[in-house]
Parts: C-alpha cells; structure tokens; sequence
C-alpha cells in the first residue's frame, strides 16, 4: 500500500521499519518540527526523522498539521492509507477523509481503557496485570474510533515503563501489517468502542514523580517502575534530590525480618546498612535497590551506600506539598 506516516518518538519507529520492511510504499513521514533537547539544548531531530531520512524518505514537520497549505501536500502525495503512531497532534478531519482506507492508529492499550497521551506509564502505575495494542480507525475524538484489531500483553512482576515501552512497540509492528493486510482484502470488520470500560492516561509530568510516602508501598513501588525511565520518580535527602529507579514493596510484617518493630514516621529509614534501605510508608516497607543523588550516577544501593552514607532515622521528604 501507499502510505504516509505519521510518528515521532521512539515508539513510533519499529512501526515504521515494519512497513518499510513489509513491503509497503512509505510516500513520506510527518513528524513534530525538531526542538532543543538535552542540558545543552542543541536542536535535535525526532527519532522518526532520523529513521526516515537514513532510508531517504521524504520528511515534513508542520508546526500545525491543520494548516491548508499541509494538508494540500497530503493531498498531493495520494495515499491509500496514513498509519498515525504517537505523533502528537490532533488530526483533522479534512486529513481524516483524504485517504481511501482512512487513517488508522496504532494505540498502547486495549481501547477503550487508557484513551490518552500515556498509556504505557499508566498501565504500569495502576498495577494492571495485562494491557496490550489496539489498531484503530481514527475519528475526530481522542482515541476514540472504531477498533480493527487487538493483542493483549502480560506486564511482568518488575515492568517498568521503559520495559513496556518495547514489548507494545513489537507488538505494534507485527499488527499493523496484519490490520493493512486484511484491510486491502477486505476481511476485517471496524467495531464500534463501547461506552463502558473507558479511561483516560492523563500526560507525565515530572511533578508525578514526586513520592507522597504516606501512600501504600506497592502504589510507590508502581510509581517508581512505570515512570522509569522518564520522568523519574523521586524524594528528597538532606536538601537534596534522590531518583528512585528500583524498589521493592514489604509487608509491614517483613520488619521483623529487618530487626526492626516499631513503626516509623512516613518516609522514615528504619534500615539501612551495607546491603539495604528500608523506608516506612503508609502501609508496608519499601526496599531500595536502586537509586541516584543529583549530580552522581545512578547506583545500586550497596554502591550508593558507600558514597553517600545514610542512616536509620533519616527522613526522606517530599519537594512539593499535597494540595
């Protein structure tokens, strides 16, 4: 088929390798304008753009892809069919309507559950036991078009979001070329989302990182998994800012198993030596295995501990305040 496609991060680049690779004719790659990353803000391209252009597609990067003047190269190009994967911005109906097998998304979750920009993180964060890949035909709302096809995938008992990130990326690559095919013979049946069921996976922001240790310990310990690698969750020692990268929830009965009894304060050490540290929570004990001082690398603990002694008593703190 011929196809535009419409993607920008990492995620939406073993999609695109799967189409090139199976067969299809990639007309051109839409992707979001290049913007300054990094601590030196040098301008970088998405990774999209730099899959495309070493494989000598064609680029455009529309600050609005709204504006008429895209939306006549759309036009222009012809497509059978645009594949849309995390791209960023909210398509238009007048592009919607262009291609004969319209335009159809690859989306991180089993809609409707997990409608939104991080599907991925969430699923981690809320503790599901499986999510997986729908391929959509899109429509003018937020996620909410007609499904094409689904695969469930198991989220492991340590998934992270990064974890996840690459399973759901496979997963997207092997089903987008099942939905094309079966769209181009004629064999698949667009199904309305049901009303029930749905939610919304609101953006990351790094404030969402910021540990509340008055909350259960498996709830910090999901928050810690689903937003690694980005944006990181994280507390305060000493004035300091600490990222938390692994940990492990305890009962509150394993205090006895750490020679400690005697309930602390939220955010408390009540262990720490040579090979651990354990900080109360609301409900239950946290084990940390892996963490990173601002400005240090990020250690396992026995590392971290070594450089940067702490002791039972100490208090991890919040940087910002409940509302």
């Amino acid at each position: 088929m011929r196809i535009v496609f419409m993607g920008t991060p990492d995620f939406s680049v073993a999609p695109l390798k799967a189409l090139i690779e199976g067969g299809h004719e990639i007309l051109a790659v839409v992707t979001q304008p290049d913007k300054p990353r990094g601590r030196g803000k040098a301008v970088q391209m998405t990774p999209v753009k730099e899959e495309a252009l070493s494989r000598g597609i064609p680029v455009y990067q529309p600050v609005k892809v709204r504006d008429p003047e895209f939306i006549q190269v759309i036009k222009d190009l012809a497509p059978d069919v645009i594949v849309v994967v995390a791209f960023g911005q909210i398509i238009p109906q007048a592009i919607l309507d262009l291609p004969p097998y319209g335009c159809i998304n690859i989306h991180a979750s089993l809609l409707p559950k997990y409608r939104g920009a991080a599907p991925i993180q969430w699923a981690v964060i809320d503790g599901e036991k499986e999510t997986g890949i729908t391929t959509m035909q899109m429509d003018a709302g937020l996620d909410t078009g007609a499904i094409l096809e689904q695969e469930r995938v198991a989220l492991a008992e340590d998934e992270t979001g990064g974890s996840l990130f690459d399973k759901l990326s496979a997963v997207g690559s092997s089903l987008i070329l099942s939905t094309l095919k079966k769209l181009e013979a004629g064999t698949i049946r667009p199904v309305p989302q049901p009303s029930e069921g749905s939610s919304y996976a609101g953006r990351l922001t790094k404030e969402l990182g910021d540990i509340n240790w008055s909350r259960d310990a498996g709830s910090i310990e999901r928050l810690i998994r689903g937003l690694n690698p980005w944006p990181s969750a994280y507390t305060r020692w000493n004035g300091k800012t600490v990222k938390l990268w692994a940990a492990k929830a305890l009962l509150q009965d394993a205090a006895e198993e750490t020679g400690e009894h005697e309930k602390g304060a939220f955010g408390q050490i009540v262990r720490c030596d040579r090979h651990c540290l354990i900080v109360q929570t609301g409900e239950g004990l946290l084990d940390i295995r892996e963490l990173q001082l601002e400005g240090k690398k990020r250690m396992d603990v026995e590392a971290f501990l070594r450089g940067c002694p702490m002791a039972a008593g100490d208090m991890f703190e919040r940087r910002m305040t409940d509302s």
